[in-house]
C-alpha cells in the first residue's frame, strides 16, 4: 500500500459552529469549504468536518467517541496563551510522562496538545 495523505473525518451536528471552532479557534487553514463537507490542513494531513454528527454539550465519553485528536507542539506554553487569547479554553494536565492541554470542541469532541 502506497499512502498519498492521512486524514480523519470528524461529523458535526452543527457543522459551521464546528467549522469556526477549528478554523479560527483552532487556526487550522481551510483547503476545501463545502455547505456541508469542509477539509482543513491537519499538521501534514487533513482533517475533515463533514455534517450529520451527534453533538454532545459535554465531553463524549470514551463510548461515544474512542478518538481523541493530538496536536504535538513545538512551544507547549506558546500554543496554550495563542489559544487561550482567541477564548478557548484549556486545561493543562502535568503526567509523569509529559504535559497536555485538554480542549473540548464544540461538538464535545476531547483534542489534546501534546509537549
Amino acid at each position: 500500500m502506497n499512502i498519498n495523505e492521512t486524514g480523519i473525518i470528524i461529523f458535526c451536528e452543527n457543522y459551521d459552529v464546528a467549522l469556526k471552532f477549528y478554523s479560527e479557534k483552532l487556526g487550522l487553514h481551510v483547503r476545501n469549504k463545502g455547505e456541508h463537507l469542509s477539509v482543513l490542513d491537519f499538521g501534514g494531513s487533513y482533517l475533515m468536518l463533514e455534517d450529520n454528527g451527534v453533538a454532545s454539550v459535554k465531553e463524549k465519553t470514551r463510548a461515544e467517541n474512542p478518538t481523541v485528536i493530538r496536536f504535538n507542539v513545538n512551544n507547549f506554553e506558546e500554543a496554550v496563551s495563542e489559544l487561550m487569547q482567541r477564548g478557548v479554553s484549556v486545561d493543562v494536565k502535568k503526567h509523569s510522562w509529559g504535559t497536555i492541554g485538554v480542549i473540548i470542541d464544540p461538538e464535545g469532541n476531547r483534542i489534546e496538545l501534546k509537549d
